[in-house]
């Protein structure tokens, strides 16, 4: 039997389970407890567990949200404000979620990518009636993957009971997680500045269309890089460099764009933005259109990686 789960106004804990059976117990109860207590909740799991959940639900299933986690997840660095806080911010009161951002066929870029995402969840729905509930393979996932998951949730409940982590420590998992993206030797590169902001988008979506990416996707490739190299202009020094290759291992279209900024905060692109607010929408919409978005945060160097998927 699994522990029994916080009952706080905000906990975000991980549940270490090892089969599908304890699986499907632990989430099914915590989405009854939230029925019971008349709470919102959704699932964000990937696809295969979305379908194994949802049958052993029943009817319970109509009263549950169900978001696919390898859908709207593919990009972890949107799951905070397109997944977390879009659920969160459509109800008034305390509010469930599942969510399941770290599975083993995750690469390593991706999975960079969703620990720092459970890192920056402690911070950002701090005072939030929310509970959030991190499901982690524990017979699958490495023991590097397991010591993440102690540093980025001050609570673990598995088989044994509820826990506090000794470990939790998700600053240093940030920090870890803020790592240079050194481009490859012999890549196409251009620099622009203010004058040729045109030019990097159809250098972009030219390379882009020669790497085989759908035309489909073109105009968002177009949007993300000019979002990017506006970013770079206005806060960067006044220029930058944008280099563009293929992923061999995947086939991904990879793009990066380099320049002098300092751009210090993690939350950037990842929050929802008042609507009030003038401005500061561009990131979030990098974030929503990319397959795969990493930033390099350092002293006057910013390097942003965008990865679309052929």
């Amino acid at each position: 039997m699994m522990g029994e789960l916080a009952t706080g106004e905000f906990s975000h804990e991980a549940l270490l389970y090892r089969d599908e059976n304890a699986y499907v117990k632990a989430i099914t109860a915590f989405v009854a407890n939230g029925i019971h207590n008349e709470e919102p909740v959704a699932l964000a799991l990937p696809t295969d567990k979305l379908a194994t959940v949802e049958q052993a639900l029943g009817d319970t299933a109509a009263d549950v949200v169900f978001i696919d986690m390898a859908e709207a997840g593919r990009n972890p660095a949107a799951v905070l404000s397109g997944v977390l806080h879009s659920f969160a911010d459509s109800h008034h009161g305390r509010v469930r979620i599942v969510g399941e951002p770290i599975w083993p066929e995750r690469s390593a870029a991706e999975y960079t990518a969703a620990v720092e995402h459970e890192a920056l969840i402690n911070e950002a729905f701090a005072g939030t009636p929310a509970v959030i509930l991190c499901p982690y393979d524990a017979s699958r996932l490495g023991r590097a993957v397991l010591d993440d998951v102690l540093a980025t949730h001050p609570d673990l409940v598995d088989e044994t009971g509820r826990h506090a982590s000794d470990a939790y420590d998700p600053n240093a998992v940030i920090d870890d997680c803020n790592r240079p993206l050194p481009v490859p030797s012999s890549v196409s590169a251009l620099r622009f500045d203010v004058h040729t902001l045109a030019e990097a988008r159809r250098f972009a979506v030219a390379h882009a269309e020669c790497h085989g990416v759908d035309r489909d996707r073109l105009p968002d490739i177009a949007l993300v890089i000019g979002e990017l190299a506006a970013n770079s202009v206005q806060h960067g020094g006044g220029s930058g460099t944008l280099c563009v290759w293929q992923d061999a291992p995947t086939g991904a279209v990879v793009c990066q764009v380099d320049d002098a900024g300092s751009h210090t905060d993690p939350f950037a692109g990842r929050l929802p933005v008042p609507a009030e607010q003038l401005g500061g929408r561009g990131l979030l919409l990098v974030n929503r259109l990319a397959d795969l978005v990493r930033t390099y945060r350092g002293a006057g160097h910013t390097a942003t990686r965008v990865w679309f998927d052929r």
